[in-house]
């Protein structure tokens, strides 16, 4: 029996068999329906976003999935640190769990706490510092 070898059949076999494995993969890890970080695993020192200097924690949950729409982020800012004052292009929610801290929007100042959100619109400028000798931990949402 004579066993015909073509090339090119032989490349689509090997390129369909490549897809398929790699599909069923892919629809494997998305069978779960969820990414779980732990805060443990991606903390990071930093400093403060926007030029805002001194030191922070940055937790950027889900930041190695590929394809977010929502950037999730817990975010410490340690005394002497800030997030920048700096224009806002799309609607961010900040949400302060702890602390005490100051909030710059459009030129004025108030204070910030525990339990309050600021829903920060685009074309306005805001940034926040902690006030006092005390870490402003908040969670920071915003579209990519």
């Amino acid at each position: 029996m004579k066993i015909n070898f073509h090339l090119p059949t032989f490349i689509i076999t090997a390129l369909v068999f490549s897809l398929i494995s790699l599909a069923g993969f892919t629809f494997v890890q998305q069978d779960k329906g969820y990414i779980l970080d732990h805060e443990k695993d991606i903390a990071k020192d930093d400093v403060g976003p926007h030029n805002g200097g001194g030191k922070s924690t940055a937790y950027p949950f889900f930041g190695k999935f590929k394809g977010n729409k929502v950037t999730f982020r817990k975010r410490i800012l340690h005394p002497g640190s800030s997030i920048g004052y700096h224009l806002q292009e799309s609607q961010e929610i900040y949400y302060i769990i702890s602390g005490n801290g100051e909030m710059q929007m459009n030129g004025k100042s108030f204070p910030v706490t525990g339990g309050d959100g600021i829903l920060t619109l685009p074309g306005s400028s805001h940034g926040i510092k902690p006030a006092g000798n005390e870490d402003l931990t908040m969670l920071i949402v915003y579209q990519n």
